[in-house]
């Protein structure tokens, strides 16, 4: 896949959180130069004072009753994604090595969302590594075609006949728990008396599927397929869901996932919640006590007829499984709510930039968390709108008087250059939400 970075001096092309980044890479050598341990460990002792501020717990409890379907203020996240390269440009960097490099850039953009940003991201006084981990792909590789890092791009998909799909193998993960345990080693020794330290892994974003089934077949062939082929659909689709519930089992059974109610979660927001096991759950993590999440934005073109006949059930037989459930990310939802709301334990809805968002109101009332989401284009301006943005965020306001809100800016691939951009519109978010 071309690379993206989007979440800021990343060299991978995953929109995953933090701790993928933070991993070592396979054969590595784990190691801080001394000068290095002085910069990240005086970044440290910064974050650590803003964690332990009263105002992050205030926000956790926000979070709780938000997430309990307590009526409360709109909560505000922004994520500036892509722009964290305008905001913290590689040449800001002080350390040299790529793991320090990589652990300068998670430290330093904890700091501006904490000392700048100031939106309801609760901060703590952790430092999470992740694993050192590869996987195989399906057997089959597509072919991208692009002209550059993070631009537009088209592919050659691997499976051109329905022949193909006997080419298919199931994903072999393999994780390096020596070089995990020495990553995390290294942290714990470096961050001592500062920050606690946590191995966790990013094994998914998204549980929709619908990503992999467009590249492996091609976005046009899909939607013929529907139409000339069903049953290679079905197909297509059986293999992806019996990959990901195999997946899952095995990360179940090898004690590798992780209580996840505390971190950011898609469709946004923070998952805090008293309804799943906390910190102190004792036993091996399931998918009973995580959130799930899955979408399907390359599908948006297709009826909900075929939508409920082609892809919801598949999903579905994954989400059952998790203890609770968030559903969506840029497509519409309006027209889906009806196939979508049969999900057990939903309680976090996406309502785009595309929705409707008087309707999503109409459905979701108070009975789910409204997810919304104000186009990104208003960030990617030299100078911000800051009336345009403040009219904006009050009709929507206005719209969702009776819902359980939080807001969610996000999806930015510029932010115009102007990281004031990000810190304006948090101030007239939260000055909109009454905080």
């Amino acid at each position: 896949m071309p690379l993206v970075n989007a979440t800021g001096y990343w060299d991978v092309s995953d929109y995953g959180s933090t701790p993928l980044y933070t991993a070592a890479l396979p054969g590595e050598r784990v190691a801080v130069e001394p000068r290095e341990r002085d910069i990240l460990r005086g970044l440290a002792e910064r974050l650590a004072d803003l964690a332990a501020r009263p105002r992050e717990r205030e926000i956790t409890r926000l979070w709780l009753r938000h997430n309990r379907l307590e009526a409360t203020r709109p909560l505000i996240i922004c994520d500036p994604e892509n722009g964290w390269n305008e905001i913290i440009r590689e040449e800001d960097l002080a350390c040299t090595g790529r793991l320090a490099k990589h652990w300068e850039m998670a430290l330093r953009k904890e700091l501006f969302w904490a000392e700048s940003i100031r939106d309801d991201r609760p901060v703590e006084a952790v430092f999470r590594v992740g694993y050192t981990a590869t996987e195989s792909g399906f057997g089959v590789e597509e072919r991208y075609v692009h002209r550059e890092s993070g631009g537009s791009y088209t592919w050659v998909p691997p499976l051109r006949a329905p022949g193909d799909l006997a080419r298919l193998r199931r994903p072999e993960l393999e994780v390096d728990r020596a070089q995990t345990r020495e990553a995390a080693g290294l942290a714990s020794e470096l961050f001592s008396g500062l920050l606690s330290v946590e191995v966790r892994g990013v094994w998914w974003w998204s549980l929709g599927m619908t990503y992999e089934l467009v590249v492996l077949r091609g976005m046009q062939q899909v939607m013929l397929d529907m139409v000339d082929d069903p049953p290679l659909v079905h197909r297509l689709m059986r293999f992806l869901t019996d990959n990901a519930l195999a997946r899952l089992d095995y990360l179940e059974a090898q004690g590798l996932l992780h209580q996840n109610s505390a971190c950011y979660l898609p469709p946004g927001g923070f998952g805090h919640t008293e309804e799943l096991p906390g910190a102190d759950w004792s036993e091996p993590v399931g998918t009973a006590q995580m959130w799930g999440f899955a979408e399907s934005q390359e599908t948006v073109g297709i009826s909900p007829e075929m939508f409920a006949e082609f892809i919801f059930p598949y999903q579905l037989e994954v989400l059952e499984r998790f203890g609770l459930a968030s559903y969506g990310c840029c497509e519409p939802l309006e027209r889906r709510w009806e196939v979508i709301r049969r999900i057990p334990r939903l309680r976090k809805v996406s309502v785009s930039a595309f929705a409707d968002p008087a309707a999503m109101a109409a459905q979701l009332e108070d009975r789910y968390c409204y997810c919304l989401k104000p186009h990104p284009a208003d960030l990617a301006v030299p100078v911000l709108d800051q009336e345009g943005v403040r009219r904006k965020l009050r009709r929507a306001f206005e719209l969702t008087r009776d819902c359980r809100v939080e807001v969610l800016m996000q999806d930015n691939h510029t932010i115009g250059g102007n990281p004031r951009n990000v810190v304006d519109w948090v101030r007239i978010a939260r000055e909109e939400a009454g905080a």
